[in-house]
């Protein structure tokens, strides 16, 4: 069942839980997302990024895709979008009825990712939906700032409170598209920052944590776990084996289904860990 991201983000916070929000490339890893989630019976979030939106060439066909795949689910799945920095891009997503938007204005100066945020958020919240955004840029991405940024916890409240956003995604050890699990998390500042912020926190480039790790994260304060190069990996070494395996395979189906299949029991696992 779809569901607005609130009713699986705002209990899970409460009670101290993770929520596990997987990136979207193509339709396999949409039906591997939600497949692992009802593995595991546990809610989930479908992320799609605006890096996907150009892959694709544009947002509709598989943001309806995915609210579909949603819909037919047996456990809650809330649909994102994850990273936009176009706001026309935002405004696309709302028009389409996605609920749940992550605005990254992170690049910007600080005064200016909190105007910027707001503005957002103002317009987000006018059709009841939620918005996520990021303080102290995680690193992994193009112009990102040095790897040892880190958020300070009264900045992250400040922002918080001026721009009125539903989550926010803050530094604290990890990197975007680490293909190694050797991230090195801060927990007594993930502490820190959800003791000092109102609403739940995100962690960005969950991909590179170890499995302990993760589930100390959430313990320490973090709610929104976000996952995508981790799936990616999984879906192209099962590919890759499967072809080098069947060198004269030419039926798509024969090596993206396993390649789903991977994803799925990945997904399901992932979430035994944080949710």
């Amino acid at each position: 069942m779809r569901v607005h991201p609130s009713e699986i983000i705002a209990p899970a916070a409460k009670n101290g839980r993770g929520v596990g929000a997987f990136n979207v490339i193509q339709l396999e890893l949409a039906e591997a997302i939600v497949a692992g989630a009802e593995k595991a019976n546990k809610p989930v979030i479908l992320q799609l990024s605006e890096n996907m939106v150009k892959y694709h060439g544009g947002l509709a066909p598989i943001a309806k895709a995915c609210i579909a795949i949603a819909e037919t689910s047996t456990v809650p799945v809330a649909v994102h979008l994850d990273h936009a920095e176009s706001i026309d891009l935002v405004a696309d997503a709302l028009e389409l009825g996605i609920d749940s938007i992550m605005y990254d204005a992170s690049k910007l100066p600080a005064e200016a990712n909190q105007a910027s945020t707001a503005a957002v958020t103002t317009l987000a919240h006018r059709t009841g939906a939620w918005v996520e955004a990021e303080i102290g840029e995680i690193g992994g991405k193009d112009g990102v700032h040095a790897p040892g940024v880190r958020t300070k916890p009264e900045d992250a409240a400040g922002f918080a409170k001026a721009t009125g956003v539903d989550t926010l995604a803050v530094a604290v050890g990890s990197s975007h598209a680490m293909t190694d699990r050797s991230a090195l998390l801060d927990f007594d500042l993930i502490a820190r920052i959800h003791a000092a912020v109102d609403v739940p926190l995100v962690l960005h480039g969950s991909s590179g944590v170890p499995d302990a790790d993760l589930a100390k994260a959430v313990e320490s304060g973090m709610t929104k776990i976000n996952i995508a190069t981790l799936l990616n990996k999984t879906f192209t070494e099962s590919a890759r084996h499967t072809l080098g395996e069947n060198p004269a395979m030419v039926d798509t189906r024969k090596y993206l289904g396993p390649a789903r299949d991977a994803v799925s029991d990945a997904v399901a696992s992932l979430l035994g860990v944080i949710a």
